[in-house]
C-alpha cells in the first residue's frame, strides 16, 4: 500500500455495520459532499447547494468524491460537477440519483432517523455507492467521454494539472475499482495540495476575500446605508454596462444622456445587455422584464432630486466631467455619493468645481461592466469612510469585487498595466511581429495578446490617455504613435472589424496580413531598430520584456501606498486584465521569478533601450535585501522571520498565540494593514 497520510473516513463509514444517513441542509461542498456520499443514504432539504469546488483551489477532491460521485450521478455529470466546479441544488441531485429523498427543513431530522431505521430493519437498501457501477455505463463509453474530457480541458485549461489529475484518477476507478481508485487519488491529492498551481490558486481565493477590509472604514463601526436608487450618466457601452449590474441586482436606475437618439440607444443596448444574460442562463425571463421596470430614462437632471448615488461615464474629458459635477451637487441630495467611472484622471481634478469633497469617489467599473468582476474604488484624502463603505457595498449587491486604492492618475490597475501595452509596441519597433507576440503571451495565460486586447477595447481610450500618461509619468513613459498610423489607416479595432486582426461576424478574429505596411511605417518612426536590423529575441524574452515592466510599476504601487495590500494588485491584474488565476496574481508570480532576477534584466534593457525599463527603488531594494515583492513593509519581513525563530525554538506550542500578541504590540506600525497570523508566518522563510 502506497505512503498516503490520509484518514479514510468515508470508507469506514460505508463498510461499517450500522447505517449512516445525511441530513443536508444549505450547502454541502467540498470535503462535506465527499462525507455524505459515504453515507447510505443522503436527505435533503429542495434547496441545498452540492458541489466539488476542489478543483479551483488546484486540486482534487481527496475525501474519495472522484469515486462516488460517478457513481452516483453518471460519469459526464460527475466530471462537469468537478471540472467546471459546477454546483446543483438537491432538487437537481434527486432526479440525478444523488439525494435519495427530499424534505421540508423541519421535517429533515425526523425523516431522515426513519430512513436509517428502515435501512436497518431491511425495508430499505444498503446503498454502497464505491461499490456501484450501474451509473459507469460500458468500459468503452467511459473511456471515450474521459477522452472528450481530456481534449476539452487541454484546450480550456492547458495549464491546469489538477483537470487531467482528476480525470486520471477516475479512469483508475473505473479500470480498477472503487477502493483502488480512492488510493490513486489521495495520493494525487498529497502531490498536487503542494505544487505551485495549488499555492497560487488558494493565495488568490484567500486574497479575494481581504480586498473588502478597508482600515478605517470596515473597521470603526460605520453601517452601510440603503441604495435603492442610482442614476447613471451616460448610456455608452460602459454606462449601459453599469446600469445593467445594477438593475439585475434590484437597483431602480434613471440613465441620463444628452439627446432622444442617445438615450434611446442606452436603453437598447441595456436591454442587449439582459438578453444576452438570459441566453447565458444567468437570468430568468421574468427577472429581465422587472429589471427593464426599474429602468427610467431622462434628458435632464429633474429626476436626480431622490437619487443615492450617481455614476457618471461620459468620455474622458476633465471640462466635460467637472461641468457635470458641478451641476449635479446643486441637484441631488446631500447624502448622495458622486461617483465617476474614469478609468485615469485624477478625482481631485474632476470635483475641483465642486464644494462636496468628501462625497466624490471612483467608482471604475470594467468593460464590458456588467460582466467582469472588478470594481475599482477610488478615494481621494478627503472621500469620507461612509462613502468608501456604501460603495463597497453596492460593489458586493450587483456581484462585484470591490478593491480601494488611492487617487493618482490612472489608480492601480491602468497605472500598474500602462506599461503593458508600451511594451509590447517597443517590442513591434524593435521588428518583433505582432502576431508573435500575442500568441506568447496568450500561451503565458493571458485571455489575449495585447495587440487583440487594442482591437477589442477600442482606439479612442487609448488616444484619450495618451497625452495624461506622457504628462503623468514623464521618462517612464515609451512615447508611441502605432495606434494614431492605424486609426490615420481606417483601423478602429473590432468596432469596424478592421484592426490588428479581422473580424466578421461570428467567426473569429484573424490576423490581417495588410497591417504589415502600418507596422511598416511605424518602425521608421520609431527608428529603434539596431543598424535598422530586428532583433533576435526568443519567447522567454518577448514575455519578460512585457511583464517586468508591470512588475516595477505595480512595485510603484505599492511603495506609493496606492493600494492596501500586495495581494489587492493581485486581484486586480486576475480580475481586471485577465492575469492568469493559476500564477497566483502578478505580484505573487512576480516574487516566484525573484526580484534579483526582474531587477538584472531591467537593468541591462534600460542600458540599451533607456529609462522605460528603469527599475523602481523598492525594486531595487528588495533586489538587494532579498525580502518578498508583496512584503510593502521590509521591516515586516523582519518581525515575521524573527517571530518563526521564537516560536521554533524559544515557545512551547500551548504559548504561540502570546508571542504572536506581544511581537504585534511592539511593531503595531508595521502591521497596521496586515495583522500577524499563522498564514503570514508560513509564507515567511525562517
Amino acid at each position: 500500500m502506497p505512503d498516503v497520510s490520509v484518514e479514510l473516513v468515508s470508507n469506514m463509514m460505508e463498510e461499517g455495520k450500522k447505517p449512516s444517513v445525511a441530513a443536508i441542509q444549505g450547502l454541502a461542498l467540498g470535503g462535506g459532499l465527499e462525507l455524505t456520499m459515504g453515507c447510505h443514504a443522503r436527505i435533503s432539504t429542495p434547496e441545498a447547494q452540492l458541489g466539488l469546488p476542489e478543483l479551483t483551489l488546484g486540486i482534487i477532491p481527496g475525501f474519495g468524491g472522484t469515486q462516488r460521485l460517478p457513481r452516483l450521478v453518471g460519469l459526464p455529470k460527475a466530471i462537469e460537477m468537478m471540472l467546471q466546479s459546477k454546483f446543483i441544488t438537491a432538487k437537481e441531485g434527486k432526479e440525478r440519483g444523488l439525494i435519495d429523498a427530499l424534505c421540508s427543513p423541519d421535517e429533515l431530522i425526523k425523516t431522515s432517523r426513519l430512513w436509517a431505521l428502515e435501512i436497518a430493519n431491511c425495508r430499505k437498501p444498503w446503498m454502497r455507492s464505491l461499490g456501484r457501477t450501474d451509473r459507469l455505463g460500458p468500459l468503452s463509453e467511459a473511456r471515450a467521454v474521459l477522452n472528450a474530457a481530456r481534449q476539452q480541458a487541454m484546450k480550456i485549461a492547458p495549464n491546469m494539472p489538477q483537470n487531467q489529475a482528476c480525470l486520471d484518477v477516475m479512469e483508475e476507478g473505473i479500470l480498477c475499482g472503487g477502493q483502488a481508485g480512492v488510493l490513486k487519488e489521495a495520493m494525487v491529492f498529497k502531490e498536487l495540495v503542494i505544487a505551485p498551481t495549488s499555492k497560487a490558486l488558494v493565495h488568490v481565493f484567500f486574497a479575494q476575500r481581504s480586498t473588502t477590509k478597508v482600515p478605517g472604514v470596515t473597521d470603526v463601526q460605520l453601517k452601510p446605508r440603503p441604495i435603492r436608487k442610482v442614476a447613471v450618466i451616460g448610456g455608452g457601452l460602459m454606462g449601459s454596462g453599469i446600469a445593467t449590474s445594477l438593475l439585475v441586482s434590484n437597483i431602480s436606475v434613471v440613465l441620463k444622456e444628452v439627446n432622444p437618439q442617445f438615450l434611446q440607444r442606452g436603453e437598447k443596448t441595456i436591454a442587449g445587455n439582459l438578453e444576452g444574460l438570459v441566453k447565458r442562463g444567468s437570468l430568468t425571463k421574468d427577472r429581465m422584464h422587472k429589471a427593464m421596470a426599474l429602468l427610467k430614462g431622462a434628458l435632464d437632471y429633474s429626476d436626480f432630486k431622490d437619487v443615492d448615488m450617481v455614476i457618471e461615464a461620459v468620455i474622458e474629458k476633465i471640462p466635460l466631467k467637472q461641468s457635470i459635477f458641478a451641476d449635479i451637487e446643486k441637484i441631488c441630495p446631500k447624502h448622495c455619493i458622486l461617483a465617476t467611472n474614469t478609468s485615469t484622471i485624477d478625482l481631485n481634478v474632476v470635483g475641483k468645481k465642486t464644494n462636496s469633497q468628501d462625497r466624490i469617489i471612483g467608482a471604475h467599473f470594467f468593460s464590458p461592466a456588467h460582466i467582469m468582476p472588478l470594481l475599482e474604488i477610488v478615494r481621494t484624502e478627503k472621500t469620507s469612510p461612509q462613502a468608501i463603505l456604501d460603495l463597497i457595498t453596492i460593489g458586493k449587491i450587483i456581484k462585484k469585487v470591490p478593491i480601494v486604492v488611492g487617487n493618482c492618475t490612472g489608480f492601480a490597475v491602468n497605472l500598474t498595466f500602462f506599461p503593458y501595452t508600451q511594451g509590447s509596441h517597443l517590442l513591434v519597433s524593435l521588428g518583433i511581429d505582432v502576431f508573435r507576440i500575442d500568441r506568447v503571451i496568450s500561451t503565458f495565460g493571458m485571455p489575449m495578446g495585447p495587440f487583440q486586447l487594442q482591437d477589442v477595447a477600442g482606439y479612442g481610450v487609448a488616444l484619450a490617455v495618451k497625452d495624461i500618461y506622457a504628462d503623468a509619468f514623464g521618462e517612464r513613459n515609451l512615447d508611441s504613435d502605432l495606434v494614431d498610423l492605424m486609426v490615420k489607416d481606417g483601423r478602429q479595432g473590432k468596432v469596424n472589424g478592421k484592426g490588428y486582426y479581422i473580424y466578421e461576424k461570428g467567426g473569429k478574429p484573424k490576423p490581417d496580413p495588410s497591417v504589415k505596411h502600418v507596422i511598416e511605417e511605424y518602425r521608421k518612426h520609431a527608428n529603434t531598430m539596431p543598424g535598422g536590423k530586428p532583433v533576435t529575441l526568443t519567447d522567454q524574452d518577448i514575455l519578460e520584456m512585457i511583464f517586468f515592466p508591470v512588475v516595477n510599476e505595480a512595485c510603484r504601487v505599492m511603495d506609493e501606498n496606492v493600494v492596501i495590500r500586495a495581494s489587492d494588485l493581485d486581484i486586480a491584474s486576475v480580475l481586471g486584465m485577465g492575469f492568469p488565476k493559476y500564477r497566483g496574481g502578478l505580484v505573487f508570480w512576480a516574487d516566484t521569478v525573484g526580484a534579483p532576477y526582474i531587477h538584472s534584466k531591467l537593468s541591462k534593457w534600460a542600458e540599451i533601450y533607456g529609462p522605460f525599463f528603469k527599475p523602481s527603488s523598492y525594486l531595487e531594494q528588495r533586489a538587494k535585501s532579498g525580502v518578498p515583492l508583496a512584503v510593502r513593509h521590509a521591516n515586516r519581513f523582519y518581525i515575521l522571520r524573527r517571530a518563526h525563530q521564537e516560536l521554533r525554538s524559544k515557545v512551547r506550542r500551548g504559548h504561540a498565540c502570546e508571542v504572536l500578541s506581544s511581537i504585534e504590540q511592539n511593531n503595531a506600525e508595521y502591521l497596521r494593514d496586515e495583522p500577524l497570523t499563522a498564514a503570514s508566518l508560513i509564507k515567511t522563510p525562517p
